[in-house]
């Protein structure tokens, strides 16, 4: 706070957190947290062949909406497949089928606690899956349910050909913005 910050966006590992201590840490410091973040680690993954990983992964992710909830949060962004995996384990017409589903219950169990949901597109070098701002918005379309998109500066430095445009092209869709440095 003494920095001039007013928020945080929680990183989304709920059995790591108490949300009744951060709660009296951000009532303390008068910030607020505005919502949390998935953390795609390994067994984390939307798209992976075990139809188990797929299930835990939507359980973890209603885990961690609970506690974006628990602190007053009011959005979620999500990363949809695991962080370094660059080789789909099916074919895309498959995993597209597994991500929107997975995210229509992700979402539609957001909507109980009023939270919303924004898929994070991810630079080639960590995820093949979702790269750029328009397939993030095809994937918010499919989806549904208010479904919407969260950019970061740092992906789209690397991704777009026109970060301006891809910033402008999401309108009413853009959810949230993570700013980075250019270098």
């Amino acid at each position: 706070h003494k920095f001039g910050y007013d928020g945080i966006e929680i990183s989304g590992e709920p059995e790591r957190h108490n949300t009744k201590k951060i709660r009296k840490l951000l009532d303390k410091y008068k910030l607020e947290c505005w919502g949390g973040v998935t953390m795609m680690f390994a067994g984390r993954d939307l798209i992976h062949a075990d139809k188990y990983v797929r299930f835990g992964t939507i359980q973890y992710m209603k885990d961690c909406l609970k506690m974006v909830k628990e602190l007053d949060g009011k959005m979620f962004c999500i990363v949809p497949t695991t962080v370094g995996k660059l080789k789909p384990m099916a074919a895309p017409e498959q995993e597209w089928k597994w991500v929107v589903e997975g995210l229509k219950q992700v979402t539609d169990y957001a909507a109980k606690f009023n939270i919303k949901c924004g898929i994070e597109p991810l630079n080639r070098f960590e995820t093949y899956l979702i790269n750029r701002h328009d397939q993030a918005l095809l994937l918010a379309d499919e989806v549904g349910n208010d479904c919407r998109v969260v950019l970061d500066a740092f992906h789209i430095n690397i991704e777009e050909t026109d970060s301006l445009h891809a910033i402008r092209n999401k309108k009413k869709k853009l959810l949230d913005f993570h700013c980075a440095d250019n270098n």
